[in-house]
């Protein structure tokens, strides 16, 4: 193993994002600098269990789009991927095109995955003619008739679409990407778990190359019912575009989404030698989960711990930091936690939210949300937090309302889960 002294440094040199504002780095951008909403009525499902049937969609991703996206030899793959799974491996495409990266050229066993995804759930669809099937004589499900009539007539790689560790699996294939390969399912704490991980399989010299993203949906019904139940949802009736206000005064709920976002990092050297775009360090990274015996989380001390864990190996104080890119729901409670751990820990830093655009789509949103750090800083300008018109000055931070400039390139980008689950990841960009 290498001593601390000798460890590579650690690279970011593509972006790959499929977004309720666009699929793509440049359009996905250019959305973000205009302020521009991807949050309006649900189009793809009949029914969503959202206040005003609201949610960030990814409108133009249809059944045509792996065809046009994937290559050519895998494209029959897309029949056994849900949306999330497509959703993952799009953005991996993307991001390793971004890169540049000659797939031939590279070692394939020095190239690794890290994925981030929530449990996935199936189309209530999908048990319709299996469900007639089993159904008995007065028209109630029966059982003890589902082996012989309702599994035999599931679609055979039924379970192929919707096991989480298939985003891993099927860019592993597609890139022949033969290193470390693991799957994340720590809901919106994955971006932070997956990229760390990564990060040490870089420094203990396992890999060059890691294709490192998430992908998740909050907006699929069943998952949607499932926020409804658990979650406060928010909605602007006079302005449904406007209903995620991150740490503003009227805040009142999160609003659920789908994406998927992929970095690829490289050593340092790697990348140098190739001649590659380099958007940023990745400096250093953390998780922490803390609950009472009783299951009650703390989700401040797990922020706290995190942050600290990052910046620790990053070697930085809180102080050196340019601004906090924050978990920032829009939920009353939520957003008043985090606030208290943001002021605990850096006091006075800028914080920015970028959920107001693209809502809450689980492990994907973090990965959208330091892309659009790493490109902010590419252009000096921090986006504004969408929808924040009159901050909640009871909270104590400098939120970034308007484009601000920002010469100081080193950010803290925070998530966290309902259970007390934090990660945390500090990054240079250039």
């Amino acid at each position: 193993m290498s001593s601390e002294n000798t460890k590579p440094h650690i690279v970011i040199t593509g972006i790959g994002l499929v977004s309720p504002i666009g699929i793509g780095r440049e359009i996905f951008w250019a959305n973000l600098q205009a302020g521009k909403s991807g949050i309006s009525r649900v189009d793809g499902y009949s029914c969503t269990a959202t206040p005003g049937q609201l949610a960030a969609e990814v409108k133009d991703f249809d059944d045509s789009t792996p065809r046009d996206l994937f290559p050519k030899k895998q494209r029959k793959s897309a029949k056994v991927m849900c949306r999330e799974i497509q959703f993952g491996a799009a953005a991996a495409i993307l991001a390793v095109e971004d890169a540049g990266l000659d797939l031939e050229a590279i070692e394939s066993e020095r190239m690794g995955v890290e994925y981030g995804a929530n449990l996935m759930y199936n189309d209530p669809e999908d048990f319709s003619v299996p469900g007639k099937n089993t159904t008995g004589e007065f028209g109630k499900f029966d059982f003890k008739h589902w082996g012989d009539k309702g599994l035999a007539s599931m679609e055979p790689l039924w379970m192929l679409k919707y096991l989480p560790n298939m985003p891993a699996c099927h860019i592993g294939i597609f890139t022949d990407s033969r290193g470390p390969n693991n799957s994340v399912t720590l809901d919106e704490a994955s971006p932070g778990v997956a990229l760390t991980e990564a990060l040490n399989v870089m420094e203990r010299g396992a890999a060059d190359v890691m294709i490192v993203g998430g992908t998740g949906t909050r907006m699929h019904p069943m998952k949607a019912m499932h926020a409804h139940l658990w979650s406060n949802l928010g909605f602007d009736e006079q302005n449904p575009a406007a209903s995620c206000k991150p740490f503003d005064a009227n805040r009142n709920g999160q609003v659920v989404g789908e994406s998927a976002g992929c970095l690829i990092l490289e050593t340092e050297a790697h990348a140098q030698a190739r001649g590659a775009k380099i958007y940023g360090t990745f400096l250093g990274g953390g998780s922490s989960c803390v609950c009472s015996k009783d299951g009650t989380p703390n989700i401040k001390q797990a922020i706290l711990n995190a942050s600290r864990a990052a910046l620790r190996r990053a070697d930085m104080d809180a102080s050196e930091l340019g601004h906090v890119n924050a978990h920032g729901l829009g939920d009353v409670a939520g957003d008043a936690i985090e606030a208290e751990a943001i002021n605990e820990l850096c006091p006075g830093v800028p914080v920015v939210g970028l959920k107001g655009y693209f809502g809450n789509s689980g492990a994907a949103t973090g990965f959208l949300e330091v892309a659009g750090s790493l490109l902010a800083l590419e252009t000096g300008n921090l986006p504004g937090t969408l929808n924040t018109t009159h901050p909640d000055e009871t909270l104590g931070l400098d939120i970034v309302q308007q484009q601000r400039p920002v010469k100081n390139k080193s950010f803290l980008k925070i998530n966290y889960t309902k259970l007390g689950q934090a990660s945390a990841v500090v990054i240079r960009g250039v």
